[in-house]
């Protein structure tokens, strides 16, 4: 897989020399200002290599955009060379000075070029890989610290014969109660690092237990004074065995935890043990965890009471039945109420919750292989998709091949009114109430025949939701791992209501403008585009129209069939996105008949050459050559349908001279055709007549 490289320069004759030098082993992405170059790095900050950057251009010259960089965080992770043929010491030492690592001065030298590009490049790469590898390490260091914690914790639990879900509930009600803590009250140190240290030790808060003899432990009557007093002694026990580790003195968790095991009964009245201390005397991680102990030795059976419900557990902690609490305490946990009583219902035993079974799903796809960082911004990407679901009020949806399951977005099951796991939805007829299913097997099959150079697959249906019929858009694709060999691993899609009056005329005005299987504008809508850019630029801007077609593409449909024939249009329509600019009007205008026009400044030849070269070439082990005819405007016309006509006559004029390769029109072509050619879209009338 080629790196990627982004070119900033307004000169695009500057831009066309370094994609000449730098094509062969970079992907290329061309910016003409500074405000372009900052969109593109903006969606594609995680794919660059190197940016290429001048510094004199208009809007936004390169200084800015390096000023842009470096408060994004960019410029620490995408290294810029500056290429200028502006070379005093001031333009070059600022430019380093705002983050520059290489500069690079006009006329180019392509040896130059390439070296330097390859060993900046080169040279992120292994620092990128050196951070990655030190970050997991450290995650792994945490993780790893964070287990033995835990099992320290549940060993702890398991001889105090509860259920072993005791220590991962703490950790639960601590962290949330302290996160709500932070926004709510700036009067305590909590950090996101610090809140992390205190759920992490919130685990150990009675390791003292360990020291009490299992009669009293376990007892299941009441206790007697004296075996109260034994219990009690935890507290202290668990606090000395910390501080007399011969290891990890210093160790910021170390402290923490010791706090928290000797004064997590401590109360905010003074009514506590083993110190009496009172009020913010308590250090706060202490007071957390109390509260989040009370909280879950109430709601959780134990060997000397039942468990009480959610509410009762509140009221009792609220009335002050089970000792006095910070009262902004109370207030989180009362703010918590919900979370807390959903949470730790699906975290408690018996029976697969849809969380986990998600989960299980998921954890197909994941590779032994990825780091901690990996999974965590995974499941961060995963937070913010579930987000924007519920927000966007879009019925979104993901397949997962392996484990034959589709999930639904919690607004979009219950907009649909069906589940939000669904097993074998092929075959389930559960969606077929909601979707027809003849609209069901089309959509699969567009999903099917989808490839990674084409993996959009957009339709419009209609669905049957509660009764009423609405008309949805649907925009889906496969997901696939591998470089080489592709496997296919899933879909993810979406659904947009467009009954909206107002957003079914604009997308259906926006399907009459395109061509269905391309994706390319259509015929039609690419000569109204073409002729309001000539009445803009009113003869004062120099145009170039591109008439392409594919040589031999009736025996593409005759060796491998008509699907492959329409893959092979897609992927050239890919191909020519990717070698134009935004500003270009592309277009398909009938089978295998291409049109591009773009506006150039001096010579139109290096563009033309590079379109050329870059839609040529192989597919599916398919010979993909084509014929090009090229006129310009004002030189060879200045109204659409005669520069359309010269732009054919040259196409015609190489299919008449062996085809594979571009022509501009020539005065001599004039009469090369039997009969006047007519753009297909320019008389229907005359089109059917001929």
């Amino acid at each position: 897989m080629k790196n990627t490289i982004l070119i900033v320069d307004d000169a695009e004759i500057n831009r066309s020399l370094l994609i000449d030098m730098l094509s062969g082993e970079y992907e290329i992405l061309e910016a003409s200002n500074g405000l372009e170059a900052l969109a593109l790095i903006n969606r594609h900050a995680s794919e660059l290599s190197v940016v290429l950057l001048d510094i004199i251009m208009p809007e936004m010259d390169g200084f800015e955009v390096l000023a842009a960089m470096n408060s994004n965080g960019w410029v620490e992770r995408i290294p810029v060379i500056i290429i200028s043929a502006e070379n005093s010491s001031s333009y070059i030492e600022h430019a380093y000075g705002l983050g520059a690592v290489e500069y690079i001065n006009r006329p180019f030298d392509a040896n130059t070029v390439q070296r330097r590009v390859k060993n900046i490049a080169m040279l992120y790469s292994k620092q990128r890989t050196l951070e990655n590898m030190v970050t997991s390490q450290i995650l792994e260091r945490e993780k790893s610290t964070l287990t033995m914690v835990a099992i320290l914790g549940h060993i702890v639990e398991f001889r105090n014969g509860e259920s072993g879900l005791h220590v991962l509930h703490i950790r639960i009600i601590t962290e949330h109660l302290l996160k709500t803590l932070a926004r709510k009250s700036s009067q305590y140190t909590l950090t996101p690092s610090r809140i992390t240290l205190i759920t992490n030790a919130s685990a150990l808060h009675d390791i003292g237990k360990i020291s009490i003899p299992d009669a009293i432990l376990n007892k299941p009557g009441k206790l007697t004074p004296e075996e109260y007093e034994i219990i009690k002694t935890h507290s202290t026990i668990g606090a000395e065995m910390l501080e007399n580790i011969p290891y990890f003195q210093s160790d910021e968790m170390v402290h923490i935890a010791r706090d928290i095991c000797r004064w997590h009964h401590e109360r905010y009245d003074g009514g506590g043990y083993p110190d009496g201390l009172r009020g913010d005397n308590i250090p706060i991680a202490a007071q957390v965890v109390a509260l989040a102990d009370v909280y879950d030795a109430l709601t959780s059976k134990r060997v000397y009471k039942p468990a009480y419900t959610h509410e009762k557990a509140m009221e009792m902690i609220a009335n002050g039945e089970c000792g006095s609490f910070n009262p902004v305490l109370l207030e989180c946990l009362q703010a918590s109420s919900s979370y807390l009583q959903k949470e730790l219902q699906i975290r408690s035993a018996g029976g697969i919750t849809r969380d986990e079974l998600q989960d299980a799903s998921r954890s197909l796809l994941r590779h032994d292989s990825a780091s901690n960082r990996t999974l965590a911004l995974l499941e961060q990407e995963r937070t913010k998709y579930q987000f924007f679901a519920s927000m966007s009020q879009e019925i979104q949806f993901e397949y997962v091949y392996r484990s034959d399951l589709l999930t639904l977005s919690e607004w979009s099951a219950k907009r649909l009114g069906v589940s939000e796991v669904i097993a074998q939805p092929w075959k389930n007829g559960e969606l077929y109430t909601v979707l027809a299913r003849k609209d069901y097997m089309d959509l699969k099959e567009r999903l099917a025949a989808a490839t990674p150079d084409d993996p959009i697959v957009s339709r419009v249906y209609c669905l049957h939701i509660h009764g009423e019929e609405r008309w949805y858009k649907v925009v889906a694709r496969p997901l696939w791992v591998g470089d080489e060999e592709y496997e296919l691993t899933g879909i993810i899609g979406k659904f947009m209501d467009i009954h909206n009056e107002q957003l079914a005329l604009d997308h259906f005005k926006q399907m009459a403008q395109k061509d269905a299987l391309t994706g390319l504008y259509n015929g039609a809508y690419a000569k109204k585009k073409v002729e309001q850019a000539l009445a803009k630029g009113n003869g004062n801007k120099k145009f170039a129209l591109l008439l392409f077609d594919l040589d031999y593409f009736k025996s593409a449909n005759d060796r491998y069939g008509h699907m492959f024939g329409d893959q092979l249009l897609q992927a050239v329509a890919q191909r020519v996105c990717k070698s134009v600019r935004n500003t270009d009007i592309v277009a398909r205008i009938g089978g295998d008949e291409f049109l591009i026009f773009m506006e150039y400044k001096e010579d139109s030849t290096p563009l033309v050459e590079r379109i050329f070269d870059s839609i040529s070439g192989q597919y599916e082990g398919f010979e993909l050559a084509l014929s090009m005819g090229a006129a310009l405007s004002p030189e060879h016309a200045t109204e659409y349908t005669e520069l359309f006509r010269r732009a054919d006559q040259a196409l015609y004029a190489v299919k008449n001279s062996g085809r594979r390769q571009y022509r501009y029109y020539e005065p001599a072509m004039k009469n090369i055709l039997s009969k006047s050619v007519i753009s297909p879209i320019d008389s229907e009338e005359e089109a059917c007549g001929e």
